[in-house]
Order: structure tokens, then sequence, then C-alpha cells
């Protein structure tokens, strides 16, 4: 069987070898469309490669390690990170790659080729991979083909491309590969062109932009659009945006660059040329029998189709599937970009300045009339971050993925999470909090008279005390510990709680974190610190590209900080909320406010709303367990998870079922809990280790655990119902597991 696939066999090839891309291109070449020339990497090349290189296994067992509907995307990203890294560190067996260099160097030379994915069962009628799956284009030189060839069978895998198939139940054990291969073409026009559009099904539509069709689909170039009558052709609207600049192949990969004057003046597309782009998507519906999605491209006056695949959504199902959303999981360099410098100009100022504005607002001198009308407002300005905090700050945690991906893909480390060094030390929020609680806690250690005098309330001591003034700046910037953020209700815990925990924190050594620890040369041995995996990654970059790696390199340790900062953020614009809420109580419960007053009251639904915590609902430690969990727990008392931080400690575990059960935690226990909430993290500088339910490298808990160089575990399935608080456990944070030396099974 031959590595490479010439066009003229694809179709005898058949598409479970050559993928439903493959096989598109291959008709439409039969029938006289102009397409780039292709050759593809069938199937069976991709089942040889995991067959011989056992990833099949490996893949297999990072799959299956817990159920899909247990997951947050965060663990799905970690699956699919771990995944792409077994890809890249696993080389294509000796007489594959070959066959398969030679072939390629015979075909394409230097010349830089687009490297696309053609899965067998993507772009079928019932499913639309399109995009899911990943393309390069500008790829030069056999070595770097053969590269992005693994990197494309590693996509197969991609978080994104794991949940859509979950969505459409499809068996991720029978999921196989084959790759395109085209010749580049150094596109002057680009675009794509929708048979049918999915708001209407009387009209297509076609998008263009100058230069390569990348900067249109990852979204970084807005391009000129025709609204066109589906049976005629008609132009019936022409939506024209402010164009600005064009995506541009350079050394290796693609570029971008800014638009001639004339360019700027000037649609991508002519009249004629869009109603030839309408008859050319006519002519591929009557070919395949339905309206189809269309990529082309201009280039000297030649109409290049580069693939076309079957409209799965509006007009053919009665709702539209969810490949979309799928889609947003993946931020592109220029977007991130974007992003942060919204998120950093406008967005956190805005929101430091309005809750800073808010807590100037007295709300003791206020009527209850005016304290509700107060209450509704705040409300609203809360739900208004709150909608922010999810456009915005929650796709800004990508550049964490990008930056991740962008360092495996230069380094191809053997550990997939190396680069989680470089995003240490960022300056986080939470750990300003606690460097502020283990503050106040030293002057407890060195103050006995403090701490007697404490024992009876922080209101014994006088407003002067120095002890006092920093409780008040501590309370002024963080709240009392307030121990939710998205449920916009009350949470507080109060002084009271905030001295009892510093008395907690006085009975130990201050906790160091990772900078602490660096800064006073305690860096463990051994280990690639930050200055030489630094170097390395830049270095690994032609010099013309090292101005980008230490750009990626920077929003991956910005996104890195906001993470846990966007929080702690929210958090202040909520307090304000509360403490308007915990006012409007308090007006209700007196006995001769005045009826109106009460009836106004009684009409805004926040004062009587329950509090939600932001964390899941408490384990009902009475359910039955799995069987497989049973089985394993049984045998072991073991618990498997992911490793989220490096290290292995034992304590008591202080199991968290919800936010007041931190402020029983002790010096030196196990924190154990569904998912750790941002505003939870102040008692992380007491835990010996932490293990959460939820998975992920990115989660809360594991960003604040690595801070502190404690052990974490995440993905840790049942935990929750398997160990009770007083057990005896070890955490292993290399390993991912967690062992109970003191209870079996119930």
């Amino acid at each position: 069987m031959k590595p490479i696939l010439e066009m003229d066999a694809f179709m005898e090839a058949g598409k479970g070898q050559v993928g439903g891309k493959a096989f598109c291109l291959g008709r439409m070449h039969e029938q006289g469309f102009d397409v780039p020339k292709t050759v593809c990497v069938p199937r069976w090349v991709y089942d040889a490669y995991v067959e011989e290189t056992h990833l099949k296994d490996s893949v297999s067992f990072q799959i299956n390690q817990k159920p899909f509907k247990q997951m947050r995307w965060e663990e799905i990203w970690d699956i699919s990170l771990r995944i792409r890294n077994l890809f890249l560190t696993a080389p294509i067996p000796e007489h594959l790659g070959k066959q398969l260099a030679e072939a390629i160097r015979e075909t394409f030379k230097d010349a830089p080729v687009a490297i696309r994915s053609s899965a067998p069962g993507e772009d079928d009628e019932g499913a639309s991979f399109a995009g899911l799956h990943d393309s390069y284009l500008n790829i030069v030189g056999t070595e770097a083909i053969l590269k992005h060839i693994q990197l494309v069978w590693a996509s197969l895998y991609s978080d994104a491309a794991l949940l859509y198939r979950k969505e459409l139940g499809l068996d991720t054990r029978n999921s196989a590969m084959a790759v395109l291969i085209q010749e580049l073409i150094p596109s002057e026009r680009s675009g794509v062109f929708f048979g049918v559009n999915p708001s209407n099904s009387n009209e297509s539509v076609i998008e263009s932009v100058y230069g390569l069709n990348q900067g249109l689909v990852d979204g970084d170039v807005e391009p000129d659009r025709w609204m066109l009558d589906r049976s005629s052709g008609k132009i019936l609207n022409h939506v024209q945006p402010p164009r600005k600049r064009y995506a541009t192949p350079e050394l290796e990969g693609v570029a971008f660059a800014e638009l001639s004057q004339a360019s700027i003046e000037k649609p991508p597309l002519s009249d004629p040329e869009v109603f030839r782009l309408w008859e050319t998507g006519r002519k591929l519906e009557r070919l395949f029998g339905r309206p189809q999605d269309v990529e082309w491209t201009f280039f000297k006056g030649r109409l290049v189709v580069l693939q076309a695949r079957p409209i799965t959504s509006a007009g053919f199902k009665e709702t539209d599937d969810k490949r979309t959303w799928y889609l947003s999981l993946h931020r592109s360099y220029e977007n991130l970009k974007r992003l942060y410098e919204k998120i950093e100009t406008r967005l956190i100022p805005d929101m430091v300045s309005q809750a800073k504005s808010l807590g100037q607002v007295s709300l003791n001198g206020l009527s209850a009339k005016m304290v509700g009308r107060e209450i509704v407002r705040r409300q609203e300005i809360y739900d208004h971050w709150v909608r922010v905090y999810w456009s915005d700050f929650i796709p800004f945690a990508h550049g964490i993925r990008l930056f991740g991906q962008t360092y495996n893909d230069a380094i191809q480390p053997r550990d997939p999470y190396e680069f989680m060094t470089l995003l240490e030390n960022t300056g986080l929020k939470s750990v300003r909090r606690n460097t502020l609680l283990e503050s106040l806690a030293d002057m407890i250690r060195k103050d006995a008279e403090l701490k007697g005098i404490l024992k009876s309330g922080a209101d014994a001591l006088g407003s002067g005390h120095p002890f006092r003034a920093l409780l008040d700046e501590f309370v002024s910037e963080f709240g009392d510990l307030s121990c939710s953020t998205g449920g916009g209700n009350e949470c507080q815990h109060g002084q009271s709680a905030i001295i009892r925990l510093l008395m907690e924190f006085a009975k130990a050594p201050p906790k160091q974190t990772q900078a602490d620890q660096a800064r006073s040369g305690q860096t463990k041995s051994g280990e690639p610190d930050f200055q030489t995996l630094q170097a390395a990654f830049i270095k690994s970059f032609p010099e013309s590209k090292q101005a980008f790696a230490a750009d990626v390199l920077h929003l991956g340790r910005e996104s890195h900080r906001l993470r846990d900062d966007d929080n702690i953020y929210l958090g202040r614009i909520e307090d304000r909320l509360v403490e308007a809420v915990r006012e409007g109580r308090s007006r209700l419960a007196d006995a001769n406010l005045n009826p109106d007053e009460r009836a106004m009251l009684s009409d805004i639904p926040a004062l009587f709303q329950g509090p939600d915590e932001a964390m899941p609902p408490p384990v009902d430690a009475s359910a039955p367990l799995p069987d497989q969990a049973s089985s394993q727990w049984v045998k072991t008392r073991q618990v498997v998870g992911h490793p989220a931080g490096p290290g292995i400690a034992q304590g008591i575990a202080r199991l968290i079922n919800e936010p007041r059960d931190l402020m029983d935690f002790q010096q030196g226990e196990v924190l154990i809990c569904p998912g750790v909430d941002p505003n939870m993290t102040f008692v992380i500088p007491l835990a010996a280790a932490v293990v959460e339910e939820r998975g992920g490298m990115l989660i809360h808990g594991a960003i604040i655990a690595r801070e502190y160089g404690l052990p974490c575990v995440t993905g840790a399935s049942d935990i929750m119902r398997l160990i009770k608080t007083g057990d005896d456990v070890t955490v292993d944070g290399y390993l991912g597991i967690i062992t109970c030396k003191t209870r079996d099974l119930e």
C-alpha cells in the first residue's frame, strides 16, 4: 500500500481511507473544478503509526480515565494536551517515515504547502467537523511537513473534537485520520461561500477578505459579506467592514500586514466575481446533492476551490449542532492580544473604579426606599459584570492554552506540563490576600499580649492598634472572606471568623510561595528554573519569530494571573451587593418600618434568594458508588486522579462540602472538595495538599497550590464519598494518587 495517494486515486481508495474532505476534492477534480495540487496520507498510515508506537493504548487510557459527563472543559483540555504531547514525542516508525519523506520530497520539493485534516466520518451529511481538527498553512520542508502530519493526527483528540464526538455519540476508539497535503495557493482574495444562509434558507452568503483565508477563519480579519438570493444569485445586501489588514505567508506560518490604501477603499470582490462564486457553489450543490460550505481563493484570475463540505445546520435540522460553541474553545494569538488589551486597559480599571464608587455610598444614611433602589442598582451592576466575566474573562483563559501548545510544539518536552513552570509567580491577587493574612498572623506569633486580646475578638483592640489598622486594610481590599463568586448572594463570615483563621495561621511558621523560595535561593535542585526554560523556549524559534514567542509567553502569564484575579475583582463588586442586601434585610426586620417601604422592599428578589455559594451541592455520602470505584477502593483504598502539583504529603482529610466548612480548617490538613472557588483559596497556606473532584491544571485550586508548592491532585472521581473528614490520607502529586490509610469502604 502506498503511504501517499495522488488525487486521481482518491475515489478508488474510498472515503474510509482518504476521509470526507479528500473524497470531495477527488470528486471535484474528476468533474473539472479548479482545485490545488493535493496528495493524501491515507488512514492506514495513521493506524500503523498508533499501533507500532503503542499510542492507541496510551490514548485509550487517557480518554477512559474518567467518564466524560463528569469532566469540565479544563479537564478535557488536559487530556487533549497530554495526548497531543504523546504524538509529538512518538517518532514515526523508520520504515513509514522513510516512505513518507521520499514521497513528500518528490511531490513538493521545497514548495510551501497547506496541511489539512481529512478524518473518515467528518464532513458527512450528519456532522461537520469544520474547524475542529487542525490545519496548517505555509509549511516548508519534508521534516516540517512530517511533524505537522503528526499534529493533525493529534487533533483528532483536541478538546473541541472530543466534545463534538461525544455530542454526536461517536466512539473515540474508532477515530482515525487521513491527512491532505496541498500546494499553498498565494491567495490574493479568499473566503467562504454558504449555499444556504443559516438564518434564512432563501439566501446564500459570501464572506471575503484580502489575502489568505486564515484571517477570516480565525476571526482575526472581519470580512466583507454579501447576502444573495439563493435561487438567482442577485445581490441583496453588501456589508462592508473597516478594512485594515490581511493574512500573508511569512518565513513559516502566517503573519498579518497592513492593506494598501487602494485595497482599504475597494471590496475584495467585484459584482461579477460574486456571481461567479454563486454559480460555482450551485454547481457543487448539484454535484453533491446538498448546499455546500465552500472555501475558495482567487489567484491571477483563477477561482480555486480549496475544500467543500455539506452544510449541516439551518434548513436541514430543527436546531444547529453545537460545533460553533466548541470552536469558541480556541482563540487565536491575534484575538487574545486584542482581548488582553481590552481587559487590562478598560475592563479591570472599570471594575475597580465601580467597586470603589459603590463602597463610598453610606447605606446607613439612606431611607428604606433608597436602600431598595440601591440594591436593585447594585444587582444590575453585578449582573452586567457577570456577563462580562463570561464573555471576556473566561475566553482569555485560553491564553494559557495557546502558550502551552506553542511551548510543547516547539520544545516537545517529555513532561507535557513543563510549561507551567513559566506561568508561576505572576503576582496573583489571591497570593497578595494570603500574604496580608500571613502578616496579620505573624503579628500574633510575635505578640503574646495581642494573642490574648484577640481571644476576646478584634473589637477589644483600640482603633489605633497596628493589628486593627492592618485588619481594616485587609477587609477594605478583600472583604471579610466572602466565599462565593457568581451567586450574588450573602456568604460572609465576618471578622470573628477571620480572627479564628488567623489564630490557626499563627500556630505554624509562615508558608512561603514559590516566588518567596526563589528569592531566598530555596529552589529544588535538579529542576529547571524559569530563566533556563524561558531561554530555551525563545531560542527554539528563528530570530524573526522570537518576539512572537516572547509575546505568547507574556499572554500565557497574564492569562494565568487573570484566571484567578478576575474572580477577586468580581468578588469586590459582589461584596457591595451583599452589603446592600444585608442592609435591606435589616430594614425589613424592623417592626416599625413604614408599610409602603416594607412593600417596596418585599418586591426585591435579592432580599429573599437563598445563598448560592458557587460550589456544587453537598455530596450525598449515602448514594451508591459506581461498581468500578467501589471495587478499586476495596482492593487498594486508592483514588486515582490527575497530577496537578508535584510533591507528596500526608495529613488528616478535611472535606469541604460548603464554604462555612473552610472556617474549621486546621494547619496541616489535606483540603478535599468538589472544586476550589477562587475566593476559598485563603486557606491554602494552611493545607498540606489539595485534592479536587474537578479536573484540570487550570482550575483555581491547582493554580494556587502550585504557587505554594503543594502536592495537588485533580479529577479525583468520587473522592467526596470514599473519604471522610478525619481520615489519614497521603497525596501523591507526581502520580495523581490519593491513598487512605485508616478506613475501609462502609
